[in-house]
């Protein structure tokens, strides 16, 4: 009898004991998970919620991948001396992380490097010019040992560097390698600079190529071009359920401010089309000679190479996109959905991160979402939809710098929840959802579908939604033509390949350059790495010597006192003096 008291007493607590540690040691399921406040500022379908995981990562971040686990790596837009990645632990299941932890010492120059994958047990990332990969292990947030080199760009770093990877189901790693020019001009972003026929870029930039994923110290002599005709691709993923490469490409730039004869202001900005591609060996995009008009609907030929808008060439023998998506909204990554979380609609979807424009200037800039795109049978059954917006903070961006959040990288956990990390402040978002799966539909989508008709998504009317109409005269039209996509209208840059002139000590003298300096940048033009207040940038700065002595007066004068910036002023004779210094034809 005894006995029998003791265990009436002791099944119950320890059935209890271990319910209460089987769900301390359990990753909790979303819906016992506690949303933000407003989501965090994001804007969701309803049933969705979203949590904060991290605020604000030091180094801030671009692409990420989540271990089976729910550990979180983060590759570093601003690597240190000691690390370009950061790891994040969950440790008492509310969703954030309460262990991160900086790794990964390697070389890792410039803020393009991009890609965190996991694959087959390993954590893959890149830099600028490399590929890299570490064994996970279960136990440990990081590995001891050093990144183990896969692959080496000996191109060096340029414009479009990025590395962005992915996998087949046979043993391939696919990295796109950018173009180091807009469209393969004899000077490259040079005003009425024609292209080169029989580009000899496309030998080794301007594609995909594919390697083996477990061999070391490849260069890309040991890859297969497996695509070409791709100025420059961040956005990529292989689609498991058609076993097929996925990307969506990034579109040139500046069709006015290269031939401001053949383009107008809002031609330039609501051309060319960002491209989503089906990827197969041989794929050929065209890029330089071609770009994809959106209304159209056909690829047309660049400018650089006889075209004005109108004339199409032999356009139609290239791959046309399965879908194409507004002006330079900055496709910067790719994921199809294989989660069960989601409701069924989302199952095999494509979501897209924008990362947002910086050149539709005089127009609002546009993007700065997560997209999704519905498929089925490997293609598109439907428009694209605004999955996740708010990252902007504001309705209309008239500069890119003005963007609290630019959403960059999409990764999925083990549950299905869908983790959207940003570059401007280091933010890791936790999406999940809690509502009845079987009863999404319409009016879950219906609050999301009204955004469309905000500045960041619609398509700009030529003339009520000019920012800039009637205020453009002397320096400041100059501006506006020649500088404003690049370097924004508020002169902050676009904080990421771009530098700012706002309080820039290359445009106020002082250390490293006077005004006479400023002048030999504006007339020979600028090749990176360069630091500007103390951040790194790796871009080109195309030469202005096509502009008159008078213009380039004014243009400086007026980037010297704006923005923040008060100096001196320039004048004719000054830019007429360095002209002359430096060999260059009279204007």
């Amino acid at each position: 009898m005894p006995f029998k008291k003791y265990r009436k007493f002791c099944l119950p607590g320890i059935l209890f004991t271990l319910l209460l540690i089987s769900f301390t040691t359990t990753k909790k399921k979303p819906s016992f998970l506690k949303a933000d406040p407003k989501n965090g500022g994001l804007y969701l379908p309803g049933g969705f919620e979203a949590i904060t995981v991290a605020d604000s990562l030091s180094g801030r971040a671009r692409h990420l991948a989540v271990n089976a686990n729910g550990d979180i790596y983060v590759k570093l837009r601003f690597p240190d001396d000691t690390s370009g990645n950061v790891a994040l632990r969950d440790t008492n299941n509310d969703g954030k992380a309460d262990i991160i932890k900086r790794f990964g010492n390697y070389e890792d120059k410039g803020s393009y490097g991009t890609s965190m994958r996991i694959h087959n047990g390993y954590l893959y990332f890149s830099s600028e010019t490399n590929v890299y990969r570490e064994k996970l292990n279960p136990a440990t947030l990081i590995s001891d040992g050093p990144p183990e080199l896969i692959l080496h760009d000996e191109n060096g770093q340029h414009e479009h560097d990025a590395k962005p990877i992915a996998f087949d189901n046979a043993g391939h790693m696919y990295v796109a390698f950018g173009a180091p020019s807009n469209a393969c001009q004899v000077a490259n972003r040079v005003p009425g600079s024609l292209g080169i026929k029989g580009c000899p870029l496309l030998a080794e930039y301007g594609g995909i190529w594919r390697f083996d994923e477990n061999r070391a110290g490849q260069t890309q002599k040991d890859g297969k071009r497996y695509a070409t005709g791709l100025r420059s691709v961040v956005a990529m993923d292989w689609n498991q359920q058609e076993n097929c490469l996925y990307v969506v490409a990034h579109g040139r730039d500046d069709l006015r401010l290269q031939f401001p004869g053949k383009y107008t202001a809002w031609q330039s900005a609501v051309l060319p089309a960002e491209e989503f591609l089906k990827i197969r060996e041989g794929t050929d995009a065209g890029w330089p000679y071609y770009y994809y008009d959106p209304f159209l609907k056909k690829r047309m030929l660049n400018p650089e190479y006889g075209g004005d808008g109108k004339k199409e060439g032999n356009g139609a023998k290239f791959i046309k996109p399965i879908f194409s998506f507004p002006a330079h909204w900055a496709p910067n990554d790719l994921f199809f959905y294989t989660g069960t979380q989601f409701p069924a609609r989302y199952k095999n979807g494509a979501f897209v991160a924008f990362h947002g424009s910086t050149d539709r200037s005089p127009y609002p800039q546009a993007g700065f979402f997560i997209c999704f795109v519905p498929f089925k049978n490997g293609q598109p059954t439907g428009s694209w939809e605004i999955f996740a917006d708010g990252f902007s903070g504001r309705d209309t961006v008239v500069s890119a710098s003005d963007a609290v959040y630019r959403p960059m990288g999409i990764a999925m956990g083990a549950d299905g929840s869908l983790y959207i990390s940003e570059t401007e402040k280091g933010r890791i978002w936790r999406i999940v959802y809690k509502g009845d799966k079987s009863k999404f539909g319409q009016p879950q989508l219906a609050k999301m579908k009204l955004r469309k008709k905000l500045p960041s998504f619609r398509t700009p009317n030529p003339v009520r939604d000019n920012l800039m109409k009637g205020m453009l005269n002397g320096g400041t039209k100059i501006y506006n033509t020649y500088c404003v996509n690049c370097h924004q209208q508020n002169g902050k840059g676009d904080g990421n390949m771009y530098p700012p002139l706002s309080g820039s000590e290359w445009v106020t003298g002082g250390k490293y350059m006077e005004k006479e300096q400023s002048i030999t940048v504006l007339l020979q033009g600028l090749n990176g790495p360069i630091k500007v207040k103390g951040l790194p940038y790796d871009n080109t700065m195309p030469q202005h010597s096509f502009l008159s002595d008078g213009d380039i007066a004014q243009v400086l004068t007026y980037v010297r006192n704006n923005f923040g910036n008060n100096s001196s002023l320039v004048t004719t004779d000054e830019v007429k003096t360095v002209r002359n210094s430096l060999g260059l034809s009279k204007k």
